[in-house]
């Protein structure tokens, strides 16, 4: 189980400190999963931020939808991979492997997305939210056009950005923070 250091760069409160809402906000992520992702408490760090990140990744990964909680987690994985995102690689990986009931799936999404065995659908997802991480000018009609012929709506392809665009923010704070991921993530959804 691998964490040497610090989990972050910055300031990490103490639990005690932390506003009451995001104390219990954490008390149930640990209930849940069994531990605390190291996210939760060095955004903690600037509650206000906290919550607005919290509300909009909940909004984006919760919210029904032409796409699937795995497939919202494979751009995230997806995406990290290509902006070199340790953390949220591990972290959304296990994840990914959970909701996809698929132990080698998140690593072969991470390593080579056009190489995992994933449908043309899921790989038209993909090729979308990973130009859009690398080099969102040149995302244009043809994208969405490829988008649609797979059958995505529009609301899909809003929901490919947006969470393209919440995890670069979240790829750039886990990077710069120097995010330490938590060693239970390391071994979700393998067994």
């Amino acid at each position: 189980m691998r964490q040497e250091g610090p989990i972050s760069r910055f300031p990490v409160p103490a639990l005690a400190e932390m506003p009451d809402d995001l104390r219990a906000r954490i008390a149930q992520v640990q209930e849940k999963a069994g531990f605390v992702p190291n996210v939760f408490l060095a955004l903690a760090h600037r509650p206000d931020e906290f919550r607005a990140f919290f509300a909009y990744h909940d909004a984006l990964m919760d919210r029904p939808g032409g796409l699937t909680k795995a497939e919202r987690e494979m751009i995230v994985v997806a995406t990290s991979a290509a902006n070199q995102c340790l953390y949220c690689v591990v972290a959304h990986g296990a994840i990914l492997r959970v909701r996809a009931k698929d132990p080698l799936l998140a690593d072969e999404i991470a390593v080579n997305y056009a190489k995992a065995a994933i449908t043309p659908r899921q790989k038209a997802m993909l090729d979308f939210a990973v130009t859009l991480a690398r080099d969102p000018g040149a995302v244009g009609a043809a994208d969405h056009a490829a988008l649609e012929r797979e059958g995505f709506s529009a609301d899909d392809i809003w929901d490919m950005a947006a969470i393209t665009g919440l995890f670069a923010l979240s790829n750039r704070l886990a990077s710069a923070a120097d995010l330490r991921p938590n060693g239970e993530f390391f071994g979700m959804g393998r067994g």
